[in-house]
């Protein structure tokens, strides 16, 4: 039990943690704007798959990093509007565009990379950003050089936590964004887009989404393999409820999934094979289902969430 105890005193460990809840971040920040606006985009898996596929493969035909995120970006925010023409447009349902969105994108990722690389068995290496090593952080116990690990993405992703929490709560443009997303019909009536507030809102969502990709691509691994997402993108879904559509708690929710995540791998070597590894793998996904259970009563949800507008429609 001590040397269960302790890891959570080590400071590799918690650069783990951090490390694994870095794209969770850009998730669940991506899924909250989107479903602030009154979309739920269930597209967020394939949008991960694209930014990853996108990023990395631009970096390897030579664009500098920062381009790669940037292309990244600009794939999940087109997946976005695609999106939107879909449900916010034509007003089709949300969880079966979604869905399509994320078939659509994780097949076109792997078409396209067996088209670039069809001989290779092996996926090819880039050059991914390197820990920033923010020396003067190692004076703060265990999580100074834990921070100190990581890369220039993951303090951009706590920025963008910052910034996400800043706009939604107080900017004229993150009132009217949770303003549609809890009653268009007003937004309408002051002569606002409705769908411009939507679609906007799509696109910005997915964008985090496609960093949150690319960041495992270019930052945690330097190379694009088959099923590298394993399903985060649903679990930014479930995180969002969670976070009750908070920034702040959304960043909370991956910070505490990457822990378990990064616990159950160390738990895994305590046990030496004694226990089945699947026992571990599924402890943050039960952990994550328990603390869902207990705030999703509770959660404000956004009132217009799902619901398609249509002018002129009570």
């Amino acid at each position: 039990m001590s040397e269960a105890f302790e890891i959570l005193l080590q400071a590799n460990f918690w650069a783990a943690a951090i490390r694994i809840a870095t794209p969770l971040i850009f998730g669940v920040l991506g899924a909250l704007i989107c479903e602030r606006a009154g979309v739920l985009n269930l597209g967020i898996e394939g949008i991960f798959v694209a930014g990853a596929m996108a990023g990395w493969l631009s970096v390897y035909l030579g664009l500098p990093l920062w381009l790669g995120v940037t292309v990244a970006a600009m794939a999940g925010a087109c997946l976005g509007l695609l999106h939107g023409c879909l449900t916010v447009v034509l007003g089709l349902s949300q969880h079966v565009a979604g869905i399509g969105i994320t078939l659509f994108a994780t097949s076109a990722a792997y078409f396209g990379y067996r088209v670039a690389f069809p001989a290779v068995t092996t996926p090819p290496r880039i050059e991914p950003f390197q820990p920033l090593g923010l020396g003067f952080l190692d004076a703060v116990p265990i999580l100074g050089p834990a921070l100190s690990q990581q890369t220039a993405l993951t303090w951009l992703a706590f920025a963008v936590v910052g910034l996400t929490a800043f706009v939604l709560a107080k900017t004229p443009l993150g009132l009217a964004i949770r303003a549609v997303g809890d009653n268009p019909a007003s937004v309408d009536a002051q002569g606002l887009s409705v769908a411009g507030l939507r679609m906007g809102a799509l696109a910005a969502g997915s964008a985090l989404m496609a960093i949150g990709g690319a960041f495992l691509t270019m930052s945690a691994f330097n190379a694009f393999f088959f099923g590298m997402i394993n399903g985060r993108g649903w679990v930014c879904i479930a995180l969002t409820v969670f976070a009750s559509w908070r920034p702040g708690k959304a960043l909370l929710g991956a910070l505490l999934f990457g822990a378990f995540d990064a616990y159950q791998l160390r738990l895994q070597t305590l046990a030496g094979g004694v226990v089945p590894s699947q026992l571990f793998l599924m402890l943050p996904y039960l952990l994550s289902i328990a603390a869902l259970i207990l705030v999703a009563r509770k959660a404000d949800y956004p009132r217009a969430l799902m619901k398609p507008y249509i002018k002129g429609e009570r």
